[in-house]
């Protein structure tokens, strides 16, 4: 049994995971805000296949998912509060000064805690999540919808033989996407509950304060959203192959390049469907329009917006898990 490197592509701190397993399975997972490094070994039969590179064609659109991935996460950093950021940040601070003794500092940070939850309420008093922060974490992973389907039907039989962990151990790491972190702050508990320590500190508890501000921090909630890597590659693949399919008088070559970014963004959606971003049913009228615009460019067809109808088929696709 060999140990097999799984490097990702994108993060700027990227999680380096050494894994022995069923199959040679190759992905990256990343996390921005953590770089560390996890052995991990599972002891399965002999490896079947090896690890699949990157296509091509995967390789050629990174720049766009890595665009795509950050656009998203500019968006929901944009929504991110100051004045609950700095709630926390002056929570953190009382709790800083209640492990030095000093008191007097603490009720000040606390304070300051109450006024700048009461500018976020005042400004929305609906809202009951405040945004404070955000992460990414990428699980890109390196394989084909073949090699899923043969892991998946291993984990069923594993499961049929009441080999729980066995399966646990072989679908953990299926999965190709970027998760968003939004870490958030509860609105209609923070509050009372930082106005609640104010007392413990005055009657001396300093011990009974510390835990509950560290119960408080503790009730912070993260919202995920996920973005599945293979829709984000078939949409930029089709993009490309929608630029060349434009001109007129395409090139071989050109016909060429369009033929493979099709081929390519149909391996993409049938690793989705493989990895359960959505049913069987679902996928059904992509593939009919993934035939349609094939015929169309072997039948020598151009111009602009030719891929439009499946491009935006993919774009507002639900590919949920």
């Amino acid at each position: 049994m060999g140990d097999h490197n799984l490097t990702g592509t994108y993060g700027r701190g990227l999680m380096s995971l050494v894994i022995t397993g069923l199959l040679g399975l190759s992905f990256g997972c990343g996390n921005r805000n953590q770089v560390s490094s996890v052995e991990a070994s599972v002891k399965q039969p002999e490896p079947t296949t090896s690890a699949e590179p990157k296509s091509g064609e995967s390789k050629s659109v990174d720049p766009q998912v890595q665009s795509e991935i950050d656009k998203a996460e500019s968006e929901k950093r944009a929504t991110l509060l100051k004045d609950a950021q700095s709630a926390i940040d002056e929570t953190r601070n009382a709790v800083a000064a209640l492990d030095k003794g000093d008191k007097d500092a603490a009720l000040q940070a606390l304070s300051r805690v109450t006024g700048k939850l009461d500018l976020v309420i005042s400004r929305d008093p609906k809202l009951a999540l405040a945004p404070v922060a955000v992460s990414t974490t990428i699980f890109d992973l390196y394989t084909n919808a073949d090699t899923v389907k043969t892991v998946v039907k291993q984990a069923k039989d594993d499961l049929s033989s009441n080999q729980v962990q066995q399966a646990r151990s072989l679908l953990t790491y299926l999965a190709s996407e970027a998760d968003i972190h939004v870490t958030e702050l509860p609105l209609a508990t923070y509050p009372g509950a930082i106005k609640a320590v104010a007392p413990l500190i005055d009657a001396g508890k300093i011990d009974e304060a510390k835990a509950a501000l560290v119960t408080v921090l503790n009730t912070l909630a993260i919202e995920t959203y996920i973005i599945p890597l293979p829709q984000v590659r078939a949409e930029a693949m089709l993009a490309v192959a929608d630029s060349l399919a434009a001109k007129n008088g395409r090139t071989p070559d050109d016909n060429t390049k369009v033929r493979a970014l099709i081929d390519g963004a149909r391996n993409e959606i049938k690793f989705a469907e493989a990895l359960g971003y959505g049913t069987k049913d679902d996928y059904k009228p992509l593939y009919a329009q993934l035939d349609d615009v094939q015929k169309k460019i072997d039948g020598g067809q151009s111009g602009k917006g030719l891929f439009g109808k499946l491009r935006q088929s993919i774009k507002n696709f639900k590919f949920a898990s």
